[in-house]
Order: C-alpha cells, then structure tokens, then sequence
C-alpha cells in the first residue's frame, strides 16, 4: 500500500529542494537539480521503461524529485509498506545504468546533503579528486528537520548500503530495484 499523499513532497524535502545547489564546476560541487515537485506517474512510468528497456514495467515504486546533469534521476524508494515518504529510502538511478540507496530515509538525505553530498556524489566514486563542501544552509535544514539523525555523509552511505546491500548490485532489466532487502 502506498501512502495517501505520496505525490506531495513532504515539508523537509520541499524546504532542502529550494536551496540551490552549486556545481562548482565539479570540484567542490554538487551535480544536482533538484525539481520544484515530483514527476508525474505518467512521466515516471515513461523514464523507467526507457531506463530498464522493459516496457511492462511502471515507476509506481519511485517518486523522483531531481537529477544530476547526465539524466540521472534522485528518488523516493517506496519499499516500505504503509509508510510515509520520509520514511522511505532515498535512490540514486543514474543515466548510464549507476545505482545506489544514498540514505535510509529523508532525515538521513537532509544531513547527507548538508556535509556536501548530492544523490549522484553518494552513490558513485567517479571523481577522485572531488571534495566535499558542508552546506551551512542545508545543515541548519537538516538540524531543523532532522536533529536526532545528524551524522556524516560517510556514515549516512554506509547505513543505506548495509540496510540495502544487494540494490546496487541488482542487474539490468526487470530485476533492477527488486525488493531484495
């Protein structure tokens, strides 16, 4: 069963995607836009045919709120019955088949972004020289939303891919995203 209001962003998501993410010419910055609300059913569904080239599959498990500058598409993971979308893995679906969970839940996403991270830095490590700039503007987000969760980006990664070890590992196709966890 999916949440009632699950295309609404929540309030923290709502208050985090209003800040503007600075590339930086990719040194120091995040490869983030974020969108002012989810995508459509429809334009989901259409993305995660294309994106698994399996045309009976539908996007009803993600709600996808940003992307990287190749495509790649940040999103609510619906894995968790009956629970709200804060409470729910956040996924990094990227334009050349790249996977990963990059935070248990939305607190975890909020402080994840704070210590400088976006979805696409979380999941891969493509960019060996690529450092981390903390984000006093998303911190004070992450404080307001989410204070008793407040860890580093390490830590927040390293949680979402021990709950969810065999994500990233799932292969092209039907199976990719299976609840496997």
């Amino acid at each position: 069963m999916k949440p009632a209001d699950d295309r609404q962003f929540p309030a923290a998501l709502a208050t985090a995607m209003a800040v503007r993410f600075d590339y930086a010419d990719g040194k120091t910055g995040v490869d983030f836009e974020p969108f002012p609300a989810f995508l459509s059913a429809a334009e989901t569904t259409d993305w995660f045919q294309a994106w698994t080239g399996n045309s009976e599959l539908d996007g009803n498990d993600f709600r996808v709120f940003g992307q990287d500058g190749t495509g790649g598409y940040a999103a609510i993971w619906l894995i968790r019955p009956s629970r709200p979308l804060a409470e729910q893995p956040i996924v990094f679906l990227g334009s050349e088949g790249e996977t990963g969970v990059v935070a248990r839940d939305l607190g975890d996403f909020l402080w994840l972004l704070a210590d400088g991270f976006g979805p696409w830095e979380a999941a891969t490590s493509y960019e060996p020289d690529w450092k981390a700039r903390p984000n006093p503007e998303l911190a004070a987000i992450a404080e307001g939303f989410a204070p008793h969760q407040r860890r580093s980006a390490a830590a927040v990664i390293e949680l979402a891919t021990r709950e969810f070890p065999n994500y990233s590992k799932a292969s092209a196709g039907p199976t990719r995203c299976s609840r496997t966890s």
